[in-house]
């Protein structure tokens, strides 16, 4: 358990970011969460970029459970609100700033990609998006529900997918760990022959002791799509790829 902890604290951190003001607060509504968003949508019939945020904070100082999985960490905010393109998004997971009904624990811990969680993130970018192009950014488990959206739900318009320190084969993850597996969650590793084929861009971190780089080096085809950030951690030192992802259109 300790060291699920520690791995828990390296997955988050404890800081905020102002919302520039052109971006606008939007509830999504799907069937079973209602999911938060931040939108700055100028030019609908462009490529939206939309990024997925990570599996959020699920324990206190005390490494007791928290019933908020609601992220502490700025990374993904950062990246989206930093970013310049017509269509950009930040979108939350499921429970994380707003508790809808049916979220318990599980949804953040051994359930955090079931059915319903990737469900309810492929229909709010569906909503968000409909059928123009987009550029899903997933960091950590974002990434997994990014691959996901994409591989195991086709109607999508996927141009790329870019993720950071991203968790992509969750059962190679929890085995390296030594941790309990995620054992209601759907693995992108069950569609990767599907994921193989979009245009895909992974940024690890040299000294990620969270996601190592080997785990999404192991996984991942191309190894060419694969950029090592050598002094980034996991939470922390990404600043120098900022550009390279806002630039992508």
């Amino acid at each position: 358990m300790k060291r699920l902890i520690a791995l828990i604290w390296l997955m988050t951190a404890c800081s905020s970011v102002n919302v520039p003001p052109e971006f606008v607060y939007r509830k999504i509504q799907t069937r079973d969460f209602t999911l938060a968003s931040w939108q700055k949508i100028t030019n609908p019939s462009d490529v939206f970029k939309i990024y997925i945020e990570g599996d959020g904070y699920a324990f206190n100082t005390n490494g007791l459970e928290t019933n908020d999985p609601t992220p502490r960490g700025t990374l993904v905010r950062e990246l989206a609100f930093g970013d310049l393109s017509p269509n950009v998004v930040y979108l939350a997971r499921p429970c994380q700033y707003i508790k809808s009904d049916i979220c318990s624990k599980r949804h953040w811990s051994t359930a955090r990609f079931a059915p319903e969680i990737i469900n309810a993130e492929y229909d709010a970018v569906m909503q968000i998006a409909n059928n123009s192009p987009v550029i899903l950014i997933g960091f950590s488990g974002g990434a997994q529900v990014a691959g996901l959206i994409a591989a195991a739900k086709p109607k999508l318009n996927v141009k790329e997918i870019v993720t950071i320190a991203g968790n992509l084969d969750h059962l190679a993850w929890t085995q390296h760990h030594n941790i309990p597996p995620l054992n209601e969650s759907l693995n992108l590793e069950s569609w990767r022959k599907q994921f193989a084929k979009f245009p895909q861009t992974h940024y690890v971190g040299g000294g990620d002791e969270a996601i190592p780089p080997f785990l999404v080096k192991e996984f991942v085809n191309d190894r060419q799509s694969v950029i090592e950030v050598p002094e980034a951690t996991h939470n922390s030192r990404w600043e120098s790829i900022y550009p390279q992802i806002w630039e992508k259109r």
